[in-house]
């Protein structure tokens, strides 16, 4: 004997608006040509602006970098000088910024009425990359910021390149030599003894230490390792020793002169 089971009656739906939708009312015609008038004088004062000298740009305000730095970026964004806020062509002013060698990033903002400013990570010099007579400042990335004295810069860490190795100001050194050393003496900012100078040969990287020791690192890589290692060793260095060996971090060696090879 089968047995129908009786389902729920569906409820109708109620052709009734919920309270708080029937509440509601149209914006009435006053409200509306209120809205639309408001509208076309903020365009109109949009196009007046545009036009006008109302927002020209009359100050240039450059940070986050240092003063020569900041006249640079100053000098290349010079070109905006009255040029209204509102038709400034952003894209374009940080290009001409971020090609500036001594430039990272660059970005801006608009303080109306008349002031435009410029915020930039600078590249940060680390060596002097040497080329016979001449000479030019080298940033932790590998780029060539500006041409200087041989002798001058005499804080930063010498990098000797070869004659053969094309450098342009602005561009960057080879990678697979200057570059590696570069970021190498970025990251040993902090290392409590001078490195006079820097060199990648064919058995690895080698610093030569402000005290005469030579610091041998080897391959380009592990580097934060390596100098953790390094400054722990140099403590405990025994008189005489010409060189220490951090190649291997798990096991440093020290020589002198007449076992260096």
């Amino acid at each position: 004997m089968s047995r129908t089971i009786p389902l729920p009656r569906a409820r109708k739906r109620s052709q009734k608006l919920p309270r708080r939708f029937s509440s509601l009312s149209l914006p009435s015609a006053r409200s509306l040509a209120v809205g639309v008038g408001l509208l076309a004088l903020a365009a109109g004062l949009y196009g007046v602006g545009r036009e006008t000298s109302a927002f020209s740009v009359r100050t240039i305000e450059v940070t986050g970098a240092g003063r020569p730095v900041r006249h640079q970026v100053a000098a290349a964004a010079g070109t905006v000088r009255g040029t209204s806020l509102l038709t400034l062509h952003g894209a374009e002013l940080v290009r001409a910024v971020e090609a500036l060698p001594s430039v990272v990033t660059a970005r801006y903002d608009r303080a109306f009425p008349h002031t435009l400013r410029i915020v930039v990570v600078p590249e940060r010099p680390v060596a002097v990359a040497r080329q016979g007579a001449k000479a030019w400042i080298v940033s932790a990335r590998g780029r060539v910021v500006a041409p200087v004295k041989p002798q001058g810069a005499a804080a930063l860490t010498r990098i000797w390149i070869p004659r053969t190795t094309p450098v342009t100001v602005g561009g960057f050194l080879p990678a697979n030599h200057a570059t590696a050393v570069a970021r190498a003496l970025a990251l040993a900012s902090a290392f409590p003894a001078h490195v006079q100078m820097a060199q990648l040969q064919r058995d690895g990287l080698r610093f030569r230490l402000g005290n005469g020791v030579e610091l041998r690192l080897g391959a380009p890589t592990d580097i934060r390792l390596k100098l953790a290692i390094a400054r722990r060793a140099l403590r405990r260095l025994p008189t005489g020793m010409a060189y220490l060996d951090v190649s291997v971090p798990g096991r440093p060696i020290a020589g002198n002169t007449q076992v260096s090879g």
